[in-house]
């Protein structure tokens, strides 16, 4: 494990990996979900605390426009949201939308944050994950970095967790609304 001292504490490397979708509804059920004014970059800040942050990862399904007035606004807010990351500092990973029944549901974002799980554990990119996500389809990769001597935090929210990730995680943080309310902005 490279670490790396500092003030007589050891300094993680840390990669953080959002499922943005997930993210999303969980804030939803708090009222607090304009993304586009959210401050991913203090959040993140708040995630590492002191450790170091070796980049974070927004995963999405992409909207891709079909004509109707709703698609295309969803396109643009995306468009907007992506941007949004960015100068915030993160990354983003693209999944996409399929459309069944006027409905949109992801696909592929799961399997894009599962190979970045694997990807960072067997080049060792890092030696602590942040997952910030309830989603256990992730479970078997999260075994895996645990194997190789990684440590998975799980970051849930107190409102809404998820036991089988609080169960299979290193560690656990479960985020209060009062938490969260400082990052979005008023």
């Amino acid at each position: 494990m490279q670490d790396f001292l500092c003030y007589n504490l050891i300094v993680k490397r840390c990669l953080i990996l959002i499922d943005g979708s997930n993210f999303y509804f969980k804030l939803k059920d708090l009222q607090l979900q304009n993304l586009l004014e959210f401050d991913f970059s203090g959040f993140t800040k708040f995630l590492v605390s002191k450790n170091k942050l070796i980049k974070a990862t927004y995963y999405v399904g992409a909207m891709r426009t079909d004509g109707t007035e709703r698609a295309q606004r969803l396109f643009n807010d995306q468009r907007k949201l992506l941007s949004h990351l960015t100068k915030q500092g993160l990354k983003y990973s693209l999944g996409y939308l399929l459309k069944s029944k006027n409905k949109f549901h992801e696909k592929g974002v799961d399997v894009n944050i599962a190979v970045d799980i694997l990807v960072a554990v067997y080049e060792n990119q890092c030696d602590h994950l942040i997952l910030v996500s309830s989603d256990t389809d992730l479970l078997p990769e999260i075994k895996k970095a645990k194997e190789k001597g990684k440590t998975i935090e799980y970051i849930g929210f107190s409102h809404q967790p998820s036991l089988a990730m609080v169960a299979n995680c290193t560690e656990s943080k479960l985020l209060k609304k009062e938490e969260i309310t400082p990052f979005v902005k008023k």
